[in-house]
């Protein structure tokens, strides 16, 4: 199994580090317990961890003093302050330092556990370098050797260095988030934050304030000031996914960001100077958003100083089997499967497809194929069965569950399926369990949180699925 996580808490009250660290060992994290500030910066500076969880009073150090001491030595490091009420302005002042976040107290363990899943990922962005060309079993990578990746690869290189914006462009699921990474991990800011956002996923009433943070009441349910992301990444690098998503107001806000390299929170008039370097990533035609008067032209201009196109998978069938070999290794490590294989029929009959999904459609369809493999040997019976319980349809391509739900009903209509109703949600509940348990890790207790189950459940619908039983719940 990939090995789990490593946080370090520091935290002086034997009652609070007891209870957070059994939840995080539930939750399937390997953590480590120091009672003093300067142990804990110590232990942090010489040791390896994915994420530090840090009270603001402690012996030794204060929770601020330690901030500022990692982030000097280990600056892609996430840490997160849990402070009282009484202390937000001082929190606030920990996230200017460079703490990912922070938490009042009191907090829920739910709150918790996903800040913690979230600058988990974070630092595994940040410092897992994304290789390009021949990758092993764990690595994050751009995978291809065709004449189209190649030119890729010239491209990356020639930019990461510049001082530029840069707009990557590509059909959804051609990897644009790992394009971007490359090019911060190949930066002059490859020591300072990166952050990523897809603005089509968070609701347009929430992004501008998540973008540039807001001030106590400046709407409702704003009770204490934020900081944005913007002014967290200073001096980093923030990817801004799906930016043909942003609404009017937003869009007038990052051009400010980029012409006068400033911003204000809402609800605020002051004006807080910031130096982010800003990579966006669409799947859209900006041109005719731009026609049709729903993107600015100056922010086009101001995003698109360098473009990088990526093919779609279509245009590199060449780099199919490849691509599959690394998603085995990948998915084999999450599976526990030492050397999962494929026939060569199979990578025939990969290398046939169009995937109109590009590179998360076969990743998918791989995923899905290896957990239905008899000895984790997939062959093209396995990759027929899951085409065919996906519908001839992949979630990772727009409209999907409708073109399922139409072809199930089609089926029907025709006199060649019945029970419709319980096929359809049976096929969309296993999609659902594997994708999470894969994400998890294999890790049943995480999983089962976050698709908000009991354990028990949670077990019940792997076996039932016929998911393998190497994925085993992690105990700590």
């Amino acid at each position: 199994m990939t090995k789990p996580a490593k946080v370090l808490l520091i935290e002086d009250d034997t009652s609070t580090a007891e209870s957070l660290e059994r939840v995080l060992r539930d939750d399937g994290y390997e953590v480590t317990v120091v009672g003093r500030g300067d142990e804990g910066m110590r232990r942090a500076c010489d040791e390896m961890y994915d994420v530090v969880v840090t009270d603001m009073k402690l012996p030794g150090m204060s929770g601020l003093e330690l901030i500022r001491r990692i982030r000097e030595s280990k600056p892609r490091l996430p840490i997160i302050l849990i402070t009282a009420h009484g202390t937000t302005d001082v929190a606030i002042e920990a996230t200017r330092s460079g703490a990912y976040d922070y938490l009042l107290k009191p907090f829920e363990m739910p709150e918790f556990l996903d800040l913690i899943d979230r600058a988990v990922t974070s630092s595994r962005i940040m410092s897992r370098p994304v290789e390009m060309g021949a990758v092993g079993a764990e690595r994050d990578a751009i995978v291809g050797s065709s004449r189209a990746m190649q030119n890729l690869y010239k491209e990356i290189g020639r930019v990461a260095d510049k001082p530029v914006t840069v707009l990557i462009r590509g059909e959804t699921g051609t990897g644009k988030e790992l394009v971007a990474r490359a090019i911060y991990q190949y930066s002059e800011r490859k020591d300072k934050p990166f952050i990523a956002m897809n603005c089509a996923a968070i609701p347009e009433t929430l992004l501008e304030s998540d973008l540039f943070g807001h001030e106590r009441g400046a709407f409702t349910g704003a009770e204490l000031r934020r900081i944005g992301r913007f002014e967290q990444a200073n001096h980093g690098t923030v990817f801004l996914d799906e930016i043909g998503d942003l609404s009017a107001g937003t869009q007038a806000k990052l051009l400010r960001v980029l012409q006068e390299k400033c911003l204000e929170r809402l609800g605020s008039r002051e004006t807080i100077p910031i130096d982010v370097r800003v990579i966006a990533a669409t799947h859209c035609n900006l041109e005719q958003a731009m026609r049709d008067k729903t993107f600015r032209e100056d922010l086009f201009f101001r995003l698109s100083v360098v473009v990088l196109t990526l093919p779609p998978l279509r245009d590199r069938l060449e780099d199919v089997p490849a691509l599959a070999k690394h998603f085995m290794r990948r998915y084999g490590v999450a599976l526990g499967v030492d050397a999962p294989s494929i026939s060569e029929e199979a990578l025939q009959y990969l290398q046939e497809q169009q995937w109109p999904g590009n590179v998360r459609e076969l990743e998918n369809t791989i995923r899905n194929a290896l957990l239905i493999a008899r000895g984790y040997t997939i062959n093209v019976g396995d990759l027929i069965k899951v085409t065919k319980q996906q519908g001839e349809s992949n979630p990772s391509s727009p409209g999907s569950i409708s073109k399922l739900v139409e072809e199930m009903l089609a089926a029907a209509r025709q006199g060649r399926a019945t029970d419709v109703h319980s096929a359809l949600f049976e096929t969309m509940e296993r999609e659902l369990f594997a994708q999470a348990i894969l994400l998890a890790l294999g890790n049943q207790a995480k999983a089962a949180r976050w698709l908000g189950v009991s354990r028990i459940t949670m077990r019940e619908k792997l076996n039932r699925f016929g998911l393998h039983p190497s994925q085993q719940e992690k105990t700590g």
